[in-house]
């Protein structure tokens, strides 16, 4: 802690506007594919099974990243980490510019997921370095702008710009070029220590006193992340499918629509109680669901971007509302081991589903697709709320 101190005393002091621009861009960078993919489908003649796995690979890899370096600039500084992140990202960018086919694509995913993993983890714990509170608001809202403006800019690129499926690449790869070099004129927030091999082992751990909370709050989270997945993988094909709007910037604006209302719903319910969270984002996630399912049959593109927006508003609240249940009963040595553990649940279910949602999109269809997975996603949330409810009477019952 000393060393830490000292380490920002003698160097300027650390943005926390630079840092959390750095992750909003990362996180953007990692959306931009998502209105990009039903061009690569006509492009590259693939079907929707392969694009989900084009997507699904840089969960995968993100995952590893977060398992295996998540604790790596705790031992050798942030500094040195959040640039060979940005240094991997730049590696990511050049292969998406170059890219003439689905294993080039698959390549640059696994490469900008390992990237993205262990720049979230460093450039995360920068944030708390330099502001506690501030930095895990911070933490909470930058990915979802970023994934936001990554999805929307993209849309209007393909649509107005040249080079379609690469002028986006070329231009993220020079704003990281551009926060690689930045980055060393930042005040380093970490201090070092040994350890560092023994930091890249795994380490998947849930407290004795969090089981059955984490458990309770399984079903909600793993309907939070199946939805963000289905969203990130799949939605601008649906959108064109089922409405026929092909224009790319309707696709990306349904994206957007989760991400900014779920950023907004972060930041107005931050004070909020778990419980309080989860029951207000179930509702709002349900009745953001069933608008969307309306919306598809309809072929109604306003119906689909006003029920995203209540979607978005209950996939916010849900992922504080999980956040808040299990973290606060873990103590300070159990709360990294925890979160992997969390993580790994989140990215699991944010990654595998799509690949399903793929092999049903291709023999079932767009909508018959957004059925099953609205129907699945409701059933999980309600099991988890009245899992909840049914343990706070439990609890209360036997106090009295």
């Amino acid at each position: 802690m000393v060393a830490a101190a000292k380490s920002t005393e003698n160097s300027p002091r650390p943005s926390i506007g630079f840092h959390a621009l750095t992750l909003a861009t990362f996180f953007g960078a990692s959306a931009a594919p998502t209105p990009l993919y039903r061009i690569y489908q006509e492009s590259f003649s693939v079907s929707p099974v392969l694009i989900t796995v084009i997507f699904a690979v840089y969960a995968f890899a993100l995952l590893a990243a977060l398992l295996i370096a998540g604790s790596i600039s705790d031992h050798l500084g942030r500094k040195p980490v959040i640039f060979f992140a940005l240094v991997l990202e730049i590696v990511a960018m050049g292969l998406f510019v170059v890219a003439s086919g689905p294993d080039w694509l698959i390549a640059a995913r696994i490469v900008q997921g390992l990237a993205t993993g262990i720049a979230g983890a460093s450039i995360g714990a920068a944030l708390v370095d330099v502001d506690r509170a501030k930095g895990q608001i911070v933490n909470s809202i930058a990915p979802l702008c970023g994934m936001a403006v990554g999805a929307v800019g993209t849309s209007a690129l393909i649509q107005y710009g040249p080079f379609p499926m690469h002028l986006i690449y070329a231009l993220l790869l020079v704003a990281f070029t551009l926060q690689a070099a930045a980055i060393w004129l930042t005040g380093e927030t970490g201090a070092k220590r040994p350890g560092a091999l023994g930091s890249l082992i795994p380490r998947v751990t849930v407290p004795k006193q969090v089981k059955r909370p984490l458990s309770l709050v399984t079903p909600i989270n793993i309907a939070n992340w199946t939805l963000a997945g289905f969203y990130l993988s799949l939605v601008p094909s649906l959108v064109a499918t089922t409405t026929g709007s092909r224009a790319p910037l309707t696709g990306g604006a349904v994206v957007t629509a989760l991400m900014v209302s779920g950023a907004i719903a972060v930041y107005l319910r931050r004070s909020k109680t778990a419980s309080a969270n989860l029951a207000f984002g179930v509702s709002a996630k349900t009745l953001g669901i069933l608008t969307v399912v309306a919306g598809v049959h309809l072929a109604n593109v306003p119906l689909l971007l006003v029920g995203t927006i209540f979607t978005g508003v209950g996939f916010g609240t849900n992922f504080l509302g999980s956040i808040g249940t299990i973290m606060p009963l873990a103590k300070p040595d159990e709360r990294a081991g925890l979160l992997s553990a969390f993580y790994v649940q989140s990215y699991l279910a944010f990654s595998l589903p799509a690949i399903l949602a793929g092999f049903l999109a291709k023999s079932a269809g767009y909508a018959l697709t957004t059925d099953i997975y609205a129907t699945a996603i409701l059933l999980l949330m309600g099991v988890g709320l009245m899992s909840i409810r049914a343990d706070r009477r439990k609890v209360a019952g036997s106090a009295a």
